[in-house]
């Protein structure tokens, strides 16, 4: 009896033969994870905005859930940079407690895709699409952070692209120098720790991020300036935001009808982008440690993490690509990794937090523009412009423009809708109809009895048109436009259907049009080499008493001597 319900969580398959090797294994990584995970956190909380305790919150809930519910041995979840727009966008329109209903809505829809087996058909959504929104998402994260990277002195900024770069181009004679000097600064410092790590042989070192590595000298860089050059122009979180490091009591959110409808665009767009994001990462992460994650699992996994962290003030969380990497990279092997990373996030929350006051803004953005670089996959977009087809070129440059220039769900949804126009005209072009004269071509026949002739005459007054490939939707238009160029007045019709693998209900209704049409004319339609599955759908609609169950072959030398028959009758 087939199972209704795929849900494993790779945790309780990594603890069955769990040794103490692997835990020391899984307690590095999960410590170094934890480090990295930090200023990621902090700088996508604040730039989806909301508070900086939101996004740790969200790492420590969400990613202990992922890693005890997930499909996925070294999956580490948490917010990341593709939910900033989303995010953003639902706080400026319906505010925090939309936030949470739509983050809750989105975790149910996850959960469904999972019990209804749909994850792998998540996987199948077109490549172009997934490119187009991820490259639109980096540019609109780095123009959020345009003000705070150079200290820009803007009492708002408008949310709309276009008109938020004219404001950025009119207030630049308001940006701040010490700010501009530590944004740029800290881009520089993360784009060449890694390098510069190496160059120094600083081993105690190497495995720190190089985020991290800038949030902490820029943080004293910032605290001597004040001190001691009397510098009080770089804005820090503190400045912004009051820290609170005291953990949350889990918090059901008032739901009514209304609300629901209203954030259910919203919902299904976070659950989107969830599960793409998530299915990708343990993809990619399979690929690195030889294992296979299950989809259902994973989304199911997904979805308990996105009902827990609203419920505690957090955010919607995904896999995240970079730390499960991260992870993998020092040696996490098991959701173990995931548990421990949350944890170091728990203890640096309850006894840290505060400190994280005296982090400058302008740093955070150079964060975010490094997060926003590395999502950009330029080098992909590129390379997809120049060797793809015009209909994907199409869908990437519409998806990605739609993204900037609008929203990331009208992207969505238009990508979507574009790639199944686009795929279904490129289906119904697969299918080839053609005219046959004067003579027929046995050498490349399947359907004949006899092989003793090269060739078959057609009689005189009877037209033979091949289909090859399946008849549904484009299929129709073309076979009467065929039949319009080269058809005259015959007194018998051959199609010849040895090449139709099946038949939908549209070719189905064209076909039946195509006969009718013919019988007013006065034109006996014969069909010719019908398969044994495309013969089974049209004796379920009664086509035998349309055509003639006699005008039904099963090779073409048959369906020639019946047109004969006729013909001389």
């Amino acid at each position: 009896m087939k199972k209704t319900l795929d849900f494993k969580p790779k945790m309780l398959q990594a603890i069955r033969h769990y040794d103490r090797q692997t835990f020391m294994a899984d307690l590095m990584a999960g410590v170094i994870v934890g480090i990295v995970a930090l200023p990621l956190a902090i700088a996508f909380g604040i730039a989806s905005g909301v508070s900086p305790e939101k996004g740790i919150i969200t790492a420590i809930v969400a990613g202990l859930a992922i890693s005890l519910f997930g499909g996925s041995r070294v999956q580490i979840g948490g917010p990341t940079g593709a939910f900033i727009v989303i995010v953003a966008g639902i706080i400026d329109q319906y505010g925090v407690q939309g936030l949470t209903v739509a983050t809750l809505m989105a975790g149910v829809f996850l959960i469904l895709l999972g019990v209804l087996r749909l994850g792998t058909i998540i996987k199948y959504i077109p490549y172009p699409i997934v490119v187009g929104f991820t490259s639109g998402i980096a540019v609109t994260i780095f123009t959020t952070q345009v003000k705070d990277l150079l200290g820009m002195r803007m009492d708002s900024v408008p949310s709309d692209f276009i008109e938020k770069w004219g404001a950025y181009l009119s207030h630049l004679g308001q940006i701040d120098g010490w700010s501009a000097a530590v944004g740029i600064f800290s881009v520089v410092l993360i784009a060449v720790w890694p390098m510069l790590a190496r160059w120094l042989k600083l081993s105690p070192l190497r495995s720190l991020p190089g985020s991290l590595v800038a949030i902490v000298a820029m943080t004293v860089a910032a605290l001597l300036l004040k001190e001691y050059g009397g510098v009080t122009s770089i804005e820090t979180i503190g400045d912004r935001f009051s820290i609170d490091s005291t953990l949350p009591g889990a918090v059901v959110p008032d739901l009514t009808w209304e609300t629901i409808k209203s954030l259910a665009g919203p919902a299904v767009t976070i659950a989107v982008l969830g599960a793409i994001e998530s299915l990708l990462s343990a993809t990619v992460a399979d690929g690195v440690i030889g294992d296979h994650h299950n989809s259902n699992t994973e989304l199911i996994g997904q979805g308990i993490a996105n009902i827990a962290s609203p419920l505690f003030g957090g955010i919607p969380a995904t896999g995240a690509i970079a730390r499960t990497m991260t992870n993998i990279n020092n040696g996490g092997r098991t959701p173990i990794a995931g548990i421990v990373h949350a944890v170091v996030l728990l203890l640096i929350f309850l006894f840290l937090m505060p400190l994280a006051q005296y982090i400058p803004m302008a740093c955070l953005a150079g964060v975010l523009v490094i997060v926003s670089y590395g999502m950009s996959g330029w080098r992909s977009f590129l390379a997809m412009t120049r060797n793809n087809p015009k209909s994907d070129v199409t869908v990437l440059l519409l998806t990605f423009l739609l993204t900037v220039i609008f929203d990331l769900t009208i992207a969505i949804e238009f990508g979507l809708v574009l790639a199944c126009l686009l795929f279904m005209r490129r289906m119904a072009e697969t299918t080839d109809v053609r005219a046959v004269f004067n003579e027929i071509d046995l050498n490349e026949d399947a359907d004949m009895e006899r092989g003793n002739l090269e060739h078959l005459t057609i009689p005189a007054g009877v037209e033979v048109y091949e289909i090859n490939g399946p008849y549904f939707f484009g299929a129709g238009s073309r076979f009467e436009d065929i039949m319009a160029r080269y058809g005259s007045h015959p007194q018998v019709r051959i199609i010849r259907m040895r090449k139709v693998p099946f038949i939908d209900s549209t070719g189905l209704h064209n076909l039946e049009n195509m006969c009718q049409m013919s019988q007013r004319e006065g034109v006996t339609v014969v069909l010719s080499g019908v398969n044994a599955k495309v013969e089974g759908v049209l004796r379920r609609n009664k086509f035998e008493k349309l055509v003639g169950e006699q005008n039904i072959c099963s090779h073409i030398d048959l369906a020639l001597a019946r047109a004969r028959e006729i013909v001389g009758r």
